[in-house]
């Protein structure tokens, strides 16, 4: 995989920080009811049609994506996966504990709260790691045939958010996908193929930025 090499410290340090900002996007998000995408949206839904939790349907759903990580990307990048969708869950269970959100804007915890998710992500993806699901896939088709992660993204959980429409209120839909819509922007415009890649005595890229390794 294209990632530049970095010192565990540095990657613990990474992840902690993605975790804090996926985890308090996760809290905007939670507050007013407003749906995710990827494996945890496609495990929302799928609780109100099977007999199972959330967090089984979720492991189940989890499964081929993060063979598809061990067997296509790397065993380094699915380690640290299974860190970050750890550090995410034990953060989001306990956020309540160091901050209350008792008035919030919809709009505004739709935007801000997928921007912390999508600045959360970037991190991830930039130390070798992800939240797992359909972001192993974006990852994988991004580095193999050169299509946006970022894209990939929102074309899937406009799919999954779409889709729920059959269960949940218009208004919380609507907010769901301009939550999607902002995450997935963010995590296109900033995540390209070959934008973090070294090249020799600092030349600048296609982008007029200097490439630099880390």
């Amino acid at each position: 995989m294209p990632f530049p090499t970095h010192r565990f410290y540095e990657d613990v340090l990474a992840l902690f920080s993605a975790g804090i900002f996926v985890s308090l996007g996760v809290v905007f998000f939670g507050t007013e009811g407003i749906l995710t995408g990827g494996s945890a949206g496609i495990a929302i839904i799928g609780t109100h049609f099977l007999p199972y939790s959330f967090g089984t349907v979720f492991f189940v759903v989890n499964i081929p994506f993060y063979f598809l990580a061990w067997t296509k990307l790397s065993k380094r990048f699915t380690i640290n996966t299974f860190i970050s969708v750890t550090l995410v869950s034990l953060m989001t269970e306990y956020m309540d504990r160091f901050i209350v959100i008792s008035d919030l804007d919809p709009v505004f915890a739709a935007t801000v709260g997928g921007m912390l998710i999508g600045i959360g992500m970037l991190i991830m993806f930039r130390h070798k790691s992800s939240l797992g699901g359909l972001g192993i896939l974006a990852l994988y088709l991004q580095n193999k045939y050169n299509l946006r992660a970022g894209n990939i993204g929102l074309l899937a959980d406009c799919t999954i958010l779409t889709s729920s429409l059959l269960m949940f209120e218009l208004d919380i839909v609507l907010l769901s996908v301009l939550g999607a819509v902002t995450l997935n922007i963010l995590i296109a415009v900033n995540h390209i193929p070959g934008r973090y890649t070294a090249t020799k005595k600092g030349k600048k890229n296609s982008h007029n930025s200097i490439v630099t390794s880390s």
